[in-house]
């Protein structure tokens, strides 16, 4: 079959997916990408043609800033509701122009495969017809009464009138941040000739898809009453990497130190290091603790020479599949891969980060009680190390290893396969 993936350019959106793209391509399909040009080094090492970006624009959450300045100085609704029109809304158009011309010129695909960040699968489904996969690389943003409005970081409410005040929050939240642009998304609707949407755009990735994979396991995720039957929790999604990764173990030196702590700021939001690793160095540089930075490649040399200690290391990129089996706790900002990925080893986390929705997931954390959510972009280093504590305990890393067991019974390659090309 003729496959199109098509995703956002953002790592968090991009690379879940390509273990699954791989793995199809293994299985004899035809399939491609549709992407930014960001990405074309990393699909020509699989081997899978690149459709770049022609009329669509590349704006995401790592040169938002640089793009439009003006965005460093806002906060809450605001910042949500910027961040929705220029990274998500504006470019749905655009989006489906390059699609139908692949479609209509070069490869008439099957089957849609996209993750739920690229909203034009609403289009593509209503005008090509085809067959709409969608990936959820982050936690369920459905709408639901029994959960609190997206990227507030909140976690269900216990009592009745907690769930009025979520339905009111939400109401008033879309209404501020929505009113203007679906103006805007009716438009591009109307330009192609479909009928203006008044559905929630939360739900659209739900409401338009064949099937909606989520990426994790229900057991770290909000209950919902009123999820809609097209979700198939798969487990944890995990990058296709490629040719041997270094093997981390050797620098795991366990002997003399109580702890193995591993340390990422992320991939993305990553250049302020003052936000996390620096302070997390400073906390725990003097502690019986063997340290491992992954730094993403800012700063690896500065860093190293600043912390030159024989239980400090820092790299620019580590394989967390070779370390995790031997760490105690992962430090993280909350990004939603690295957090399942920690859980499929049952360690336990410390969280710090607010922005780009890693509240969110940073409140499941704290919900299930696997790990400390710092509840901040800028932790201090008084906080982290009252904060190592708390999430080294026995209730976290119990917490911690039951999640490990369910999500070691998923395989999320071959779910995906069962449920695209062998039933419903």
């Amino acid at each position: 079959m003729k496959i199109l993936f098509a995703t956002v350019p953002a790592d968090g959106h991009f690379n879940p997916l390509t273990g699954i793209a791989m793995h199809f391509k293994h299985l004899g399909h035809d399939v491609r990408w549709y992407t930014s040009k960001t990405y074309e080094k990393k699909l020509s090492g699989m081997d899978i043609p690149l459709f770049p970006f022609v009329q669509a624009k590349e704006v995401n959450s790592e040169n938002l800033n640089l793009i439009y300045p003006e965005v460093a100085d806002m906060k809450g609704v605001k910042a949500i509701k910027f961040a929705w029109e220029k990274v998500f809304l504006d470019n749905i158009g655009n989006h489906f122009q390059d699609i139908n011309a692949i479609y209509q010129t070069d490869f008439r695909f099957d089957i849609f495969v996209c993750d739920a960040a690229l909203y034009v699968m609403q289009f593509v489904a209503e005008k090509l017809k085809t067959p709409i996969y969608v990936i959820g690389p982050s936690p369920l943003t459905a709408t639901s009464k029994d959960t609190p409005p997206n990227f507030v970081g909140l976690t269900p409410a216990k009592s009745a009138i907690g769930k009025k005040l979520y339905v009111f929050m939400r109401h008033l939240m879309d209404k501020m941040v929505f009113t203007e642009g679906m103006k805007k998304f009716n438009a591009m609707r109307t330009a192609i000739g479909l009928p203006p949407f008044t559905g929630s755009f939360w739900n659209i990735p739900f409401d338009y898809s064949t099937l909606y994979f989520q990426s994790g396991i229900p057991e770290f995720e909000y209950k919902r009453s009123d999820l809609s039957p097209n979700v198939r929790f798969v487990g944890g999604l995990q990058p296709y990497l490629g040719k041997a990764q270094k093997n981390y173990k050797s620098i795991v030196k366990m002997d003399g130190y109580e702890k193995v702590i591993l340390v990422s700021q992320g991939t993305i939001d990553n250049k302020d290091q003052n936000k996390l690793i620096i302070p997390v160095l400073n906390a725990l540089k003097d502690e019986p603790f063997q340290l491992i930075v992954a730094t993403g490649g800012v700063n690896t040399e500065l860093l190293r020479e600043k912390y030159r200690r024989p239980n400090i290391i820092i790299e620019d990129y580590i394989d967390f599949r070779s370390v995790l089996p031997f760490t105690n706790l992962y430090i993280t900002n909350g990004g939603y891969g690295g957090v399942i990925l920690s859980l499929s080893f049952g360690v336990p986390m410390l969280c710090a980060g607010i922005t780009a929705g890693k509240n969110d997931v940073n409140a499941h954390v704290r919900y299930f009680k696997v790990g400390i959510d710092l509840r901040t972009d800028h932790p201090s280093e008084a906080k982290i190390a009252k904060g190592v504590q708390q999430a080294l305990s026995v209730e976290i890393a119990q917490n911690a290893r039951n999640l490990q067991r369910i999500l070691s019974t998923y395989h999320p390659n071959e779910l995906i396969e069962q449920h695209v090309f062998h039933s419903e």
